[in-house]
C-alpha cells in the first residue's frame, strides 16, 4: 500500500510541491469509530478538489468522556489510509486544526453538516478555523450527505465506559437530558460565590537527569525550562469564573507583595481580589522539580511562613469576608493549613455563610496539627480518603464508617471522599444514602488541582439544584478534565464540559 501517513512538516513540504495548478481539500475530526456517513463525507469532499488530506485530533485533546478515543491515533490514522479516495493522514498535536490549517494551506476545508449551524459549535472553533483558511484564500464547503455520530454508536454499544461509568450515565440520562444540564450551566451565571483561602503559586521546574555527581552523593539535574501557575485558591477561583460572572477572592500574599502583579494577571478578569499582605511572609510559593520527558515528579521544596495572622490582620480579614458573605450565595473555604484560617475565623465563616463548602488539607507542611474540628456547619466537605484516615487515625476501617463518624459531631448536610484512580463517595446525610461516581478519565497527566476542580464545579452546581448525583457526576467530569493538565497551567472550561457532555448523553 502507498504511504499516506506523514506528520505535518512532512507533508506541508509534500503539499508545496504537489499543490501547482491542484485544488487541496482539507477534512478534520477525530474519526475515532468510522462509518458509512465518515465514508460518504470524504467521498464527497474528495469531489471538491483533487488532493484530499484527512487529520485527526491526537489522544490527548479528545474531550468525548470516558474511554474516548477508543481508538488511539495510530490506529485511527491506519484506518484512514486504508481508505482509497483519502491521499494523505496526519495527526494535529493541538486542540485545534488551526496548525493544521496554516500548515496544509487548503484551497477546501470540508465540514460535514452539522457544521453549518455555527451557534451549535460550542466551542466556537469553527469560526476561527475559517478566518484562517480564508487567510490563503481558502474557502469552507459542506456535505450533505447521511450523517450518524461515532459518540452515539458507541454509547448506545456502551463501548469504551466500564460498568460503573455506564451506570452514573444512565442514572443522569434518566432524569437529564444534555439540554436540561446545559440550561442549568446557563442559569447559574448570576450566582454569587466567594472563595476564601490562601494563594498558592506552583513552580515547575522541568528538568534531566544526568547522574550522580563526582564528587558528591547526591543526583544531578540539567534545567530545561520552568514554568510558573496560579494555585490555590487562585486556582479555584479561576475554575468557578468560567462558570460564573462575578467571582470575589479573598487571600494573603506576601508582605511585601511579592508576585501581586503576576496574580493578578492569571487570574480571570470577572475575580475580583481581596489579597492581604501577610506579616513576615512570603507569597506562598511551592516548587518542584519534574521530569521534563515522563512528568515524574522528583522533589519539592516549600517557601512560606504558615504563622498565623496577627491580631490587626486577623481583624481586616473578618471585616471583609463579614462584608462580602452577606451577598454570597455560595462561600468556598480551601483551608491549606498554612496560617491564614484561624479558629476564631473559621467560626466566624460557619456563622455568616449562607451556603458554605469546605475542602481542609493535609500536606507536607501541615500534618502533625492540622483538622477539620474548626469547622462544625457545613453544606458539604470535601476531602481525599487519605486525608479522612489521617483525620481519624484509622487505616483499615470503610470509608462510610469513617464518614459517619467524621460527621457524628458535625453538622455537615454532604460529604465527598475522592479516592484518586477509584473516583469519589458521596454521603447525603440528608437521606442517610451513599454514591459512587467512578473516575472519568484514564489520561492522567498531573492530580495537582483535581480535588478542587472538582469542588469548585460541585459546589455550585449542588447549591443551584440540591441534587447531589447531578453535582458530584459534573464535579467528576471536571477533575477528569483538571488531571490532563500540568499543575494549575489552565482552567476548567465550561465549553469543554458541555462538549463532553454532549458525547457522553
Amino acid at each position: 500500500m502507498i504511504k499516506k501517513i506523514f506528520n505535518l512538516n512532512q507533508l506541508s513540504k509534500i503539499l508545496e510541491k504537489k499543490r501547482r495548478g491542484k485544488k487541496i481539500v482539507l477534512c478534520h475530526g477525530v474519526f475515532d469509530l468510522v462509518h458509512v456517513g465518515h465514508i460518504e463525507h470524504f467521498k464527497k469532499a474528495k469531489s471538491f478538489g483533487d488532493i484530499l488530506v484527512v487529520t485527526v485530533t491526537t489522544d490527548k485533546f479528545i474531550n468525548k468522556g470516558p474511554g474516548r478515543p477508543y481508538f488511539n491515533s495510530q490506529l485511527r490514522q491506519s484506518f484512514l489510509e486504508s481508505i482509497s479516495c483519502i491521499d494523505y493522514v496526519a495527526e494535529i498535536d493541538s486542540p485545534s486544526v488551526i496548525e493544521g490549517i496554516k500548515m496544509i494551506k487548503p484551497d477546501i476545508y470540508c465540514k460535514g453538516k452539522d457544521y453549518k449551524d455555527h451557534s451549535r459549535d460550542i466551542t466556537n472553533k469553527i469560526k476561527k478555523e475559517i478566518a484562517e483558511v480564508k487567510k490563503n484564500n481558502g474557502k469552507i464547503l459542506y456535505t450533505d450527505e447521511i450523517t450518524f455520530s461515532s459518540s452515539k454508536l458507541l454509547n448506545l454499544g456502551k463501548i469504551g465506559q466500564n460498568e460503573n461509568q455506564n451506570k452514573i450515565i444512565s442514572d443522569i440520562k434518566r432524569k437529564y437530558s444534555y439540554r436540561d444540564i446545559e440550561t442549568i450551566l446557563n442559569d447559574i451565571v448570576k450566582t454569587k460565590v466567594l472563595v476564601i483561602g490562601e494563594i498558592i503559586l506552583d513552580h515547575y521546574n522541568f528538568c534531566e537527569p544526568l547522574g550522580k555527581s563526582g564528587k558528591d552523593p547526591i543526583m544531578m539535574f540539567r534545567n530545561i525550562y520552568n514554568e510558573k501557575y496560579a494555585g490555590g485558591t487562585a486556582a479555584i477561583a479561576n475554575h468557578i469564573s468560567s462558570f460564573l460572572k462575578n467571582v470575589d477572592l479573598v487571600s494573603t500574599i506576601g508582605d511585601k507583595k511579592d508576585n501581586k502583579s503576576f496574580i493578578k494577571k492569571n487570574l480571570k478578569k470577572n475575580i475580583k481580589t481581596h489579597l492581604l499582605p501577610k506579616e513576615n511572609s512570603p507569597t506562598i510559593i511551592k516548587e518542584k522539580y519534574i521530569d521534563h520527558i515522563t512528568s515524574n515528579k522528583i522533589i519539592g521544596f516549600y517557601h512560606f511562613n504558615d504563622s498565623q495572622l496577627n491580631d490587626e490582620q486577623e481583624k481586616k480579614t473578618s471585616k471583609i469576608i463579614s462584608k462580602i458573605t452577606n451577598n454570597a450565595d455560595i462561600v468556598v473555604v480551601a483551608d491549606y493549613g498554612h496560617g491564614m484560617i484561624s479558629n476564631k475565623l473559621a467560626k466566624l465563616i460557619c456563622k455568616k455563610s449562607n451556603f458554605l463548602v469546605v475542602n481542609a488539607q493535609i500536606n507536607a507542611a501541615n500534618s502533625s496539627h492540622h483538622t477539620l474540628n474548626k469547622y462544625k456547619k457545613l453544606d458539604a466537605l470535601i476531602i481525599n480518603e487519605s486525608e479522612l484516615r489521617h483525620e481519624l487515625r484509622d487505616r483499615n476501617s470503610s470509608i462510610e464508617a469513617l464518614v459517619k463518624l467524621l460527621i457524628k459531631n458535625k453538622d455537615i448536610n454532604y460529604v465527598v471522599v475522592t479516592s484518586g484512580s477509584k473516583g469519589a463517595k458521596l454521603y447525603n446525610n440528608i437521606k442517610k444514602k451513599f454514591y459512587q461516581v467512578p473516575s472519568f478519565t484514564n489520561n492522567v497527566v498531573d492530580k495537582i488541582g483535581s480535588g478542587d476542580a472538582m469542588m469548585s464545579l460541585f459546589s455550585i452546581i449542588l447549591q443551584k439544584t440540591k441534587d447531589p448525583k447531578l453535582s458530584i457526576f459534573l464535579g467528576s467530569l471536571a477533575a477528569a478534565q483538571a488531571v490532563q493538565i500540568v499543575g494549575n497551567k489552565k482552567s476548567i472550561e465550561k465549553n469543554t464540559i458541555l462538549k463532553t457532555l454532549q458525547h457522553v448523553l
